[in-house]
């Protein structure tokens, strides 16, 4: 034990003094936390709005006022027909054209929308948050109720993906590249001659970076909660007990990239070809599973951030307890058996 507890120590040691390793991983989290909370987001702010109407009524200018004075839009036009409020959003000048008919005060005449397109998913935000800001003037017109996330922010959505997403890159990147340095060095076999069985030296390796995963995910937490102001509805414990699920997932992962590996460069490629293109993409992280090609969805059962996500979403933010999440641990549980089973099969194969 002694010398396993050794082993630990000299590899804790190799990653506190490589600085650049360690500003990855520190810095990274705190970095990305920034920006999708703050930088990347789909919150309606600001939305550069033209108003076309030829009756000042007070229902009218009532609106109108309650359009101007909402954080979600900025009046920069008033406009007398919808064919000059067109011409402002083709010249790039505005975002969205508010068209009230004349007899829009009589509740008998619609309010038009001429919107900028160009990206479809904005556009019809931006039409329903002005249809809210327009409708909310008389209370009987809509009544609507946002479950676990009233006000609309994305970073209640970017936060458990950013936790899958970096959980993933650091264990499984981080671990494989560390294992493969030791072969490029020649060192590996040093290790391996050691009174320590491989299988040891391969868990000491990875125990400082389940050390670091933990610490990240500390961090990804207090910055979500304190920073993002992003609730913590569940229990920390279950987020903490399925984050180390994952975890261990992801180290095992990592080891079976390091089987296949031959250089640290073709470690990184591996790495970004088998993760990070994956996490992004299928794993629900910025677009809904369901909304993807059939094919797609296929595809993404294979991809375990996707659960892990959806189990920290239900975990984090909706506040359910383990009972909700059990199909998603499950799943988890069985990918990290698999993995790491097929891991150490390799590993001894290469051995011998």
């Amino acid at each position: 034990m002694k010398q396993f507890n050794s082993f630990i120590i000299k590899e804790a040691k190799h990653i506190v003094r490589d600085k650049r390793t360690m500003l990855i991983l520190f810095g990274m989290p705190v970095v990305l936390m920034l920006i999708f909370g703050f930088a990347i987001t789909t919150d309606v702010r600001n939305v550069r709005t033209v108003v076309v109407t030829a009756s000042q009524d007070h229902l009218t200018r009532q609106a109108i006022e309650r359009l101007a004075a909402s954080e979600y839009f900025s009046i920069t036009a008033a406009v007398a027909t919808p064919q000059e409020a067109e011409r402002l959003i083709r010249d790039q000048e505005a975002d969205l054209a508010v068209v009230f008919s004349n007899d829009f005060a009589s509740r008998r005449g619609p309010v038009q929308f001429i919107v900028d397109g160009a990206d479809p998913n904005m556009a019809q935000q931006w039409t329903n948050y002005a249809t809210g800001v327009i409708t909310n003037a008389d209370t009987t017109l809509i009544n609507s109720k946002m479950l676990y996330n009233p006000q609309m922010k994305s970073a209640y959505n970017f936060v458990p993906a950013i936790m899958g997403m970096l959980l993933m890159l650091v264990c499984a990147m981080m671990t494989s590249i560390s294992i493969v340095r030791e072969k490029e060095k020649g060192t590996m076999e040093v290790l391996l001659v050691s009174p320590i069985k491989p299988l040891m030296i391969i868990i000491a390796k990875a125990v400082p970076y389940l050390v670091l995963a933990f610490a990240i995910l500390t961090t990804i937490l207090l910055m979500g909660r304190y920073v993002l102001e992003v609730p913590l509805h569940g229990s920390i414990v279950w987020i903490y007990v399925v984050s180390t699920i994952y975890i261990l997932l992801a180290l095992s992962l990592g080891l079976l990239i390091s089987n296949i590996a031959t250089s640290q460069l073709m470690a990184l490629l591996l790495s970004a070809m088998v993760l990070l293109v994956p996490i992004v993409m299928l794993s629900g992280m910025l677009f809904p599973v369901e909304s993807m090609p059939q094919v797609l969805q296929w595809i993404s059962a294979v991809v375990p951030p996707r659960y892990y996500i959806e189990a920290m979403r239900k975990l984090m933010i909706m506040g359910v307890g383990i009972n909700e999440v059990l199909r998603e641990v499950a799943i988890l549980t069985a990918m990290t058996a698999a993995l790491l089973a097929l891991s150490l099969l390799k590993f001894k194969t290469r051995l011998e």
